[in-house]
């Protein structure tokens, strides 16, 4: 089963990220800014989504995407760990979070970081 661990190690493997506490919680940066955060449950993660692109995911996998209340007015989704498929589904997530929060030139350096790419075996 993927469990937060997996985020972690997936997340760091992304250039130039650091994990930070904040929040009491673990999340991750590219370039000072957040693209992923591990609630305490450790059961969810929380990535960048643009609101558009949000309430698509959610009405067409409510079991795996969601948004607290508290969260409704940001442009993050939570993703429940145990819906994933893989961990090529929680990289590819993972990696367009970060692709959001990187910078131009951090995302043109490594092209070969998006969605779909493909990652080889992460473990």
């Amino acid at each position: 089963m993927i469990d937060a661990d997996d985020v972690r190690r997936i997340a760091l493997s992304f250039p130039e990220t650091v994990e930070k506490e904040a929040w009491n919680m673990p999340t991750f940066r590219v370039a000072g800014k957040m693209y992923v955060t591990v609630p305490d449950d450790q059961t969810s993660f929380a990535v960048r989504c643009p609101k558009i692109e949000r309430e698509e995911l959610i009405a067409a996998e409510p079991e795996k995407f969601w948004v607290p209340p508290h969260e409704a007015s940001s442009a993050w989704v939570r993703v429940r760990l145990a819906a994933l498929e893989d961990l090529e589904e929680l990289r590819d997530i993972l990696v367009d979070s970060w692709r959001q929060a990187a910078p131009d030139r951090l995302v043109d350096e490594h092209p070969h970081l998006r969605p779909g790419a493909g990652s080889g075996n992460p473990r």
